[in-house]
């Protein structure tokens, strides 16, 4: 394992039975580093496996194969002691900030249920961390008495990055922590993020639909399709020079500010719809909507190479 690596996916797998004698296959055969310190995107339309592959990097799903490391430890291996100081030094932020609050709770309680299992500290020092933590978010103490139901969308969210925050975490995945956001409050909480990185030294994985928000967040961007990964490579080669012909199709799709440009170009819109995860189709998996498809594609399957420095893309185009 590279030391600059915090987190090392090989060849990760996490299919799930539906019925009888069918499998979907949510993630296969995915592989992936991230650096110490850097920020991940992970995007891909809806149902393409990003969020399930993040649970699975963090053990919330077991997985059917390949192998999940953590400072060189793997983390489907771990021993009762391993797995709790795993789950210390690596935390979630929730899709729905609601949804993910115990409205039984208070904010305070909420946010110091962590500290409980997590770290050994006396009472008065538990509340002097959730207060101080409270302002981290941009939030007051006074905050800590409410419940959920009382806040605002962006309110709650910053409860829960707090929430993930209370025990001193390494790593986080952050699985769409903006979309269930007004577009005015998206830009504040992305912020918020990479504020609060550059202060506590976090390794972000960061899933989302929104290339835009993952453009200006990420280091580098992994591209999921139906499941597998498409393409990896530094934020500014995967928008400036995009390879795989989904990719190319996604980054068409973001709008431009300035309507008289967004006028005049030319959108790579995809056709057919994505095929079933259940029965995935031999060879590439895009090539029913892809407008390169070639022979080969139908037959093999093709692996994620690296086709220039750091920069991977699974395609028969960059392969021959």
């Amino acid at each position: 394992m590279n030391k600059e690596n915090l987190i090392e996916v090989v060849n990760l797998k996490k299919y799930f039975s539906v019925g009888k004698d069918k499998t979907l296959k949510a993630v296969d055969n995915v592989t992936l580093n991230i650096k110490k310190g850097e920020t991940l995107g992970l995007v891909g339309e809806s149902g393409c496996g990003k969020t399930t592959c993040g649970r699975t990097i963090l053990g919330i799903y077991d997985a059917t194969d390949g192998h999940v490391y953590f400072n060189g430890k793997d983390v489907h291996a771990m021993n009762r002691d391993e797995k709790l100081k795993f789950k210390k030094d690596a935390q979630i932020i929730f899709q729905d900030p609601y949804a993910s609050l115990d409205p039984r709770m208070t904010i305070g309680e909420i946010i110091g249920e962590g500290m409980d299992v997590h770290l050994k500290i006396s009472h008065k020092e538990r509340q002097e961390k959730i207060d101080d933590l409270l302002e981290k978010v941009g939030l007051t103490r006074e905050h800590g008495s409410r419940f959920p139901h009382e806040l605002s969308g962006g309110q709650r969210q910053r409860i829960g990055i707090a929430r993930a925050l209370a025990v001193e975490p390494e790593f986080i995945v952050c699985d769409e922590p903006i979309s269930a956001l007004d577009v005015s409050i998206q830009a504040q909480i992305v912020n918020l993020l990479i504020k609060l990185q550059k202060e506590l030294g976090l390794t972000y994985l960061f899933i989302s639909h929104d290339l835009s928000m993952v453009k200006h967040i990420s280091d580098r961007v992994g591209v999921m399709y139906l499941g597998s990964m498409v393409e990896l490579a530094s934020n500014h080669t995967l928008y400036e020079k995009p390879l795989h012909p989904y990719t190319q199709a996604l980054i068409s799709a973001i709008p431009i500010p300035d309507p008289s440009i967004e006028d005049g170009r030319n959108r790579l819109k995809l056709e057919g719809e994505v095929p079933s995860p259940i029965n995935p189709p031999k060879g590439c998996r895009f090539r029913q909507r892809c407008i390169y498809a070639k022979e080969i594609c139908s037959e093999i399957t093709p692996e994620l190479k690296e086709i220039d420095k750091d920069h991977f893309v699974a395609c028969h185009l960059f392969q021959e």
